[in-house]
Parts: structure tokens; sequence; C-alpha cells
């Protein structure tokens, strides 16, 4: 643990105390967990001269995104282009995709992988110095760029932790949960935690990752369970399509200890490929993911196996050396045999509803990562979109805080009736194991009207809007399959489905 860090815990904070254990603190931005996108939005802050409290659930490095072995999609090449990125993540989001935020991402990604360096992020290169670029599902030309192989969360997580770790600017609240949202008629005040510290904020940024945890097979640490979306949703901000959840094709299953471990999709993209039963390839396994988790599936329904075998024996283990590390410790050799793998709980390509500058629609509250739904990533998420979205977007939603008058961003302390309110908060619960199951069967990678309206009396409160958002959509596209409605209705095309804040859904359609 850096000493920044350890002060911010054990220091005597700022401002004045509400009772024991309980503090009240001041900042330009409150930030709601610091994985990627969380710890990027804080040190933009701090760049430009704003103070920031970082709040994260566990110790800094430790978050969802230090485990992502994806990279980060920009174009960089000289045969790329931001058309050519914003077409294929196009392609892949099945007509759900908003073209508006793809061309963002398209546009803005590039820089951000230069920002990234400036801060001391080391990205893999050649010989020569030049980016090395990965090739992934869904896309048409290299265009991911990876640090350490398969180990790009982990080293920029760790980079942008020691970073925030030693800036003064930024105030780190490690293993603090978030309760509760200050929120009044004027929109989001700040944030409450657990210990009764409450802080006030003149933008509030919601940054806690993705849902994909409370399905039972899932490749996300346990604490993914979509807490930021129900402290947006209690606080009066919309959600959308929450029922579109992505399935990764190749997590390891039945071996004790690496349960759910993602085999990263660079790796098929330098050559692995997928073997059924037979030992034969039924598959293209450069194909999006979810023609690649359907074929699968349908493999594995066929056959009655458990899994596919995911052959890597021709891949360089040096290229991926924390990958194949982990499946060496768990007796797997990835040299000499077939990797166990099939679908799980990956990635939620729903949440909280933000414009394109992050915003959501409660004014002074703000989503970035996972956390939040812009549309771009549509009925399928392109692969290694998700980290360069957290870039783009964390400096975007950090731009148009900073850019609102000082008047606009002033707030009040809270009222001795809003403490008292604020500090009795419950917080987000987690689902049961048996919750868990159910969603698996449920709303896994194929559902039924029945199984989705037995979701409905679901006890966690993130469920159920799950199964409302899936009743609604009437139809097969992407990530989202009902074997009652097994095409795609092209009536749906661009519509959304969003939550209310009484939980009725309704749909809108984005550009």
């Amino acid at each position: 643990m850096s000493p920044r860090v350890a002060r911010a815990r054990a220091d005597p904070p700022s401002g004045h105390a509400l009772a024991p254990g309980a503090v009240f603190r001041h900042a330009d931005v409150a930030v709601v967990g610091a994985g990627a996108a969380g710890l990027y939005a804080a040190l933009c802050a701090a760049r430009e001269r704003a103070t920031v409290v970082l709040v994260s659930a566990t110790p800094l490095a430790q978050t969802a995104s230090y485990w992502a072995q994806g990279g980060l999609a920009a174009a960089l090449a000289a045969a790329d282009s931001p058309e050519l990125h914003c077409r294929d993540t196009e392609l892949a989001g099945r007509d759900l995709v908003r073209r508006a935020a793809a061309e963002v991402l398209a546009r803005e990604a590039p820089a951000c992988v230069h920002d990234l360096q400036a801060l001391g992020v080391r990205f893999d290169a050649d010989r020569f110095g030049r980016l090395a670029l990965g090739l992934e599902g869904g896309h048409s030309v290299r265009r991911v760029v990876h640090a350490g192989g398969s180990a790009t969360g982990r080293r920029v997580v760790r980079q942008l932790s020691a970073l925030a770790a030693a800036d003064a600017r930024i105030t780190v609240l490690e293993r603090q949960h978030a309760r509760a949202l200050w929120h009044d008629e004027h929109g989001c005040r700040g944030v409450a935690c657990e210990g009764g510290a409450v802080i006030a904020a003149g933008a509030v940024v919601i940054a806690t990752g993705g849902a994909a945890a409370l399905w039972a097979r899932t490749t996300n640490p346990p604490g993914s369970q979509g807490v930021g979306l129900l402290l947006a949703h209690a606080a009066g901000a919309w959600l959308a399509d929450l029922e579109l959840l992505q399935f990764h094709p190749t997590a390891v299953i039945g071996v004790p200890g690496r349960e759910g471990f993602l085999v990263t999709e660079a790796i098929r993209g330098e050559g692995a490929t997928l073997r059924d039963a037979d030992g034969e390839r039924f598959v293209d396994e450069l194909l999006p993911r979810d023609q690649v988790s359907k074929a699968i599936q349908a493999r594995l329904e066929r056959s009655g196996q458990r899994s596919v075998g995911l052959d890597m024996r021709m891949i360089d283990p040096a290229r991926f050396p924390n990958v194949v590390g982990a499946l060496r410790e768990a007796g797997l050799d990835p040299t000499k045999e077939l990797i166990p793998v099939a679908p799980a709980a990956h990635y939620m390509m729903g949440g909280i509803l933000t414009d394109l500058n992050a915003r959501s629609t409660l004014a002074g509250l703000y989503a970035v990562g996972e956390a939040s739904c812009t549309g771009l990533h549509g009925a399928n998420r392109l692969a290694s979109n998700s980290l360069s979205e957290c870039f783009v977007f964390a400096r975007r939603a950090i731009a148009h805080a900073l850019a609102e008058p000082a008047t606009a961003r002033a707030r009040p302390e809270p009222s001795g009736e809003e403490l008292t309110r604020l500090r009795s908060t419950s917080g987000p619960p987690s689902a049961d194991r048996d919750t868990r199951e159910a969603l698996w069967r449920h709303a896994g990678i194929e559902r039924t009207r029945e199984g989705l309206q037995a979701l409905l009396r679901a006890a966690h409160p993130l469920v159920p809007l799950i199964a409302r958002c899936a009743l609604a959509r009437t139809e097969s596209r992407g990530a989202h399959q009902r074997r009652d409605h097994p095409r795609r209705d092209p009536a749906l095309d661009h519509r959304h489905v969003v939550v209310e804040p009484g939980g009725e859904t309704s749909w809108q359609t984005w550009t």
C-alpha cells in the first residue's frame, strides 16, 4: 500500500466530524470506483486542478479492471481509420449501436492511448518501437493495443493507481463502499459511504463496473453485481439495455480454482482454434462474440458435453505469460493439451443511461465504463472497445463537469435530517446463490418468456429490472436470444429499452 493511500485512510480528514467514525468532506469531483475508468477520471480532474475524492471498495489495483486481459481498440495503424473502427463497432452491435457514440470512441481512442503512454503506461511494441497491434474477433484489421500480452488491465491499473495515490489533489478512500447518493430536487449532490463518510461534490462519477457476477457462471469477480446501477436507480437516474449481457465464449470450466477464468480473445486472434468432442473445428473463431458463444452452446447441447476444447498448442506461451501461467498452476499445459472452455457471463452492455458526455438523466451524476450505457456497444460489444470506452468517456465526463459554472457546481452541506437519512441507508445487497443460479438458468445464453417471468419475483432489486427489459425485447439480437422469438425484429433496430425511476420500462430511439 502506498504512503498516500495510507494517509488518506488514517489521517484526520478535512471537514467536520459528524459522529464517531463519520466524516464530511468537500470535493470538486467524487469518483465511485477505482478501476480503469474511475482512476482515469480522477487523474483527468486532478490535472485540471480539481479536488477529487476517489472511493474504492477494494484496495487500489485490485479492481475488476486489474484482471482485464483484452486491450484498447484504437485506429492507430496506417491501414486503419476511425471510420473503419466505427463500422466494425456497428456491425458487431447488430443495428443497435448508437452511431454518435461509436464515432466519438473511434475518433478519440487514439489520443487516449497516447495520453496513457504519457502517463507512463508501457504498451507492447515491436523491435522498431512501434506499437504492436493485435487482432480480435469482429475487427477487420489489427487495432488492439496490449500491455504485457494479456496483462493489459494489470499494467494500466497498476500505473494509474500509483499516480492517483501520489497526487495531492486526490484523496483515496480504500475499502469504502458507497451506499447511497445524496440527491434532492436539484440533482446529485454527493455520495454517502459505509462508516458514515459523506462527500459533497460538484459532480459524482459512477465507475463501479458492471453486473455480470449476478450470473452463476461468470468471468467477473464477486463484487460485479451492478452496485452503481442500483445507486443511480435509487436516486432517480434512468437505466437502459439491461437485457444485453455479453457472454464470453472461452471461459475455463471444470477446473477447480480456475472456474470462469477467461482465456483472452487475443489468443484466438493469433491462431488458436475451437474443437468439439470429435476434435472437429466448428466455428470461425474470429466472428463476433455472440456468434461464437451461440455456436459453442449449440455444440454442447448436441453432444451433452460441458465444454469444448480450445487448442492453443501452436501459440508461443511467451506471448501470453499470465494466461499460460494461470493454466499451468491449475494443472493444464496449453502447449500440450486442449483447454476446456464454455461461455460465461462477461460484460453488461446496458447500464446507467448517459449522453455523449457521460451525463446521466440526474443532474450532477455521470457514469463511465461498464456502469454506463451510451449505446456504444449495441447488442454485442466489439472486443476491446470497453477499455477504450473507459478512457474516452471518463475524459469527456470530467471536461463537461468542470466546464459547468462554479455556481452550478457548488454543493451545500446536507442538513441534519439529510445526514441521518444518508447514514441510515443500507447499501445495495449482494445476490445469493439461488438468485445467481436462477439468472443463469432463465437469462443465460437463451431465454424464454416463462423463465424471464420467474425472475420478476427475485429478491435482488436489479434482477427483476433485467427480466423486464428482456421480456420487452421480443426478438433475438446479438447477446439477447429468445427461444420463443428466435428472429430479429427489424422494427426494433436502434430501439432501446429504458428503465424509468419507478421501474417501468419504455422504448427510446438513439442515433
